[in-house]
C-alpha cells in the first residue's frame, strides 16, 4: 500500500517469472537509492505465477555478487490488478510485460500518467525500463530474458540495468525532492 502519510515513492520492476531481469533490477537500484538517501522503495514482480515462491535465479545472484552488489531477500511473486495501485511507477522489462500491466491497470481502473502523482492510488506510471537506458535503440526497447542463455546473457542482463540507472536515478530525484 502506498505510504500517504510520508509520500515515500514506490517503483515497481517487473519481468516475466520475477526470478532474472526485475530482481537484478530492484538490488541495482535499491543499493543506488539508500546510498542516495531518497526516500524511495524499490520492489519487483512477475507477470507470471510460474516461479512464484522461488528466490532469485542463481546465474543473476552470481553475476550480482561478482558486480560487487548485495542479494535481495527475495521470493518470486505475480502481480495482479489489485497490486497496480500500489506503486507510483512500474518499469516493464518488455513491451509484452507493459502490455499485460495496461491491461491489469485497466481491470483496476487505475489510469496510467504519465509523472503519475506519488501516493496517489487512481493513477501509475507504467514504462518500459529501457525507455531510461541512452544506449537503447527506438526499436529495441526489450530487455533480453537471460533464462535460456548462459552466464553472458547475465552478464549483458545486468549491463543494461546499469546503463540504464542514471537517467532512472535522476528521474527518482525529480519526483522525489521536486
Amino acid at each position: 500500500m502506498r505510504h500517504n502519510e510520508t509520500m515515500t515513492y514506490r517503483v515497481l520492476m517487473v519481468c516475466t517469472g520475477n526470478i532474472c531481469r526485475s530482481p537484478m533490477a530492484q538490488q541495482v537500484l535499491t543499493e543506488a537509492v539508500k546510498e542516495e538517501g531518497l526516500d524511495v522503495i524499490v520492489d519487483s514482480a512477475g507477470v507470471s505465477n510460474e516461479e512464484e515462491g522461488n528466490p532469485i535465479d542463481r546465474r543473476a545472484a552470481r553475476v550480482l555478487r561478482e558486480a560487487g552488489y548485495g542479494l535481495p531477500d527475495h521470493w518470486a511473486r505475480q502481480i495482479h490488478s489489485g497490486d497496480i495501485g500500489q506503486w507510483d511507477l512500474i518499469l516493464a522489462m518488455t513491451d509484452r510485460h507493459r502490455s499485460r500491466l495496461l491491461r491489469l491497470a485497466d481491470a483496476a481502473g487505475v489510469s496510467v500518467l504519465p509523472e503519475a502523482e506519488a501516493g496517489d492510488p487512481s493513477s501509475v506510471d507504467i514504462r518500459l525500463f529501457r525507455d531510461f537506458d541512452p544506449q537503447a535503440h527506438e526499436n529495441a526497447l526489450d530487455v533480453p530474458d537471460p533464462w535460456y542463455g548462459g552466464h553472458e546473457d547475465y552478464v549483458e542482463t545486468l549491463a543494461i540495468i546499469e546503463s540504464a540507472k542514471p537517467q532512472i536515478m535522476e528521474h527518482l530525484r525529480q519526483v522525489t525532492r521536486g
